[in-house]
């Protein structure tokens, strides 16, 4: 069976390499690198298709030096070992690790020895922010070097190669298909070979057109993994566009999700975001964003779209508040700390000298609440982004006056 398109276009050398302009190049620090003759171990972490695996094998050629590929995931600890004696035989290896972010503590314990006596040089690979996911002393031991997704124009060279090299033969595209590979393949070169393998293989002629592609692929490839980085950072990217009143922005990111299909995602992020953005500037949000998600549920994809559409455009366009979650923050803060005290006698359980507030006007009475440590405390500051608000801080400021009288 033929290895796939993107295997045999791999590159093995850093001048073949696309885009990572940041790393490649002159006076680059992977060039320098070569050209000074010395490798370290270092983590690469991007999305994928992005080259990683390409400017591993692509430096340790250009070095010349002794190489081993193995996955975190599939290889065992035997398989680590038998690196292991072949670096000891030849003083030194270079061992390319994928998906190094799933490593378990038993292979963990085997690596890092040999990684800190210099036996191993590790070049581990990664989708995930190697912040979160990779062990502290692993990640000490290593430079890290964030990948960069490619530019439409740098997917565009690797299908204008391919088709010089000839591998597909009698390949035939016009331009309007090159672009429409480079824009659905959401800077994934691996996945934009894969499509053009894809329509090559399912035509007669290898005549490959514009209409044949959206026949064969009409969804954009974007990364949205829920094991891994990309999805949280659309989570991260919804809620910081509603909160900044960026209505397109916000819309953007919850077409994504809808294309991801992720429901119950989208219906958690809603609410955390009325309560936490939208909060006490517009009250009446919370009843809408429930009747929304409950509208979705009843209705399902795709129809689900719009009253999240609906609902998404208002908390957009929304006044904001966060002064209902700063309050309570602050009051955790406080108990953490120690800055709690007892409540005062006077409001204990079945406490005589407890004044009813039914039994005075307004259902308002002069009395403590707070323990003696903190009486003066105040933990709820209203903002005046609405009308709502203000009411309640008009309300706030005549108690306090009331209080102090």
């Amino acid at each position: 069976m033929d290895k796939p398109l993107a295997v045999q276009l791999r590159p093995t050398s850093l001048k073949e390499c696309l885009g990572q302009k940041h790393l490649i190049g002159e006076n680059k620090v992977f060039s320098n690198l070569v050209k000074n003759k010395k490798i370290f171990s270092m983590i690469l972490y991007g999305k994928p298709g992005i080259g990683k695996t390409s400017i591993a094998i692509s430096l340790v050629n250009d070095l010349g030096v002794r190489y081993r590929m193995l996955n975190a995931t599939i290889n065992d600890k035997h398989d680590f070992q038998v690196v292991f004696e072949e670096a000891k035989v030849y003083d030194g290896i270079v061992l390319i690790l994928d998906e190094i972010h799933r490593l378990n503590k038993d292979k963990q314990d085997l690596l890092l020895p040999q990684v800190e006596s210099g036996l191993i040089t590790l070049i581990g690979m990664t989708t995930s922010n190697p912040f979160h996911s990779i062990n502290p002393a692993i990640r000490s031991r290593c430079h890290l070097f964030e990948l960069k997704p490619l530019e439409e124009d740098d997917i565009k060279e690797g299908i204008k190669n391919c088709i010089k090299k000839k591998i597909l033969p009698n390949l035939k595209i016009k331009n309007d298909a090159i672009n429409y590979i480079a824009n659905v393949s959401g800077s994934d070169l691996r996945y934009a070979y894969n499509l053009l393998e894809l329509a090559y293989y399912s035509k007669e002629d290898g005549n490959i057109t514009l209409d044949f592609l959206k026949s064969i692929d009409n969804k954009h490839n974007f990364f949205h993994d829920k094991n891994e980085d990309g999805y949280y950072d659309v989570l991260s990217a919804f809620q910081k566009s509603i909160r900044g009143s960026d209505v397109d922005a916000s819309l953007h990111y919850l077409g994504r999700m809808l294309k991801a299909e992720d429901l119950d995602s989208i219906f958690r992020r809603l609410t955390v975001i009325c309560y936490e953005d939208i909060g006490l500037a517009n009250p009446s949000m919370g009843p809408k964003v429930m009747a929304a998600i409950d509208a979705a549920e009843r209705v399902g994809l795709p129809e689900a779209i719009i009253p999240l559409a609906d609902v998404v455009i208002e908390l957009a366009l929304s006044p904001k508040s966060n002064s209902g979650v700063t309050a309570i923050n602050k009051v955790l803060a406080d108990i953490d700390t120690g800055r709690c005290g007892n409540p005062p006698d006077h409001i204990k359980t079945t406490s005589p000298d407890y004044k009813y507030p039914h039994d005075y006007p307004n259902a308002w009475v002069k009395q403590q609440y707070l323990p003696d440590n903190i009486k003066n405390k105040k933990y709820y500051i209203p903002k005046e982004t609405s009308n709502y608000e203000r009411t309640l801080k008009q309300v706030r400021d005549k108690l306090d006056k009331l209080k102090n009288e």
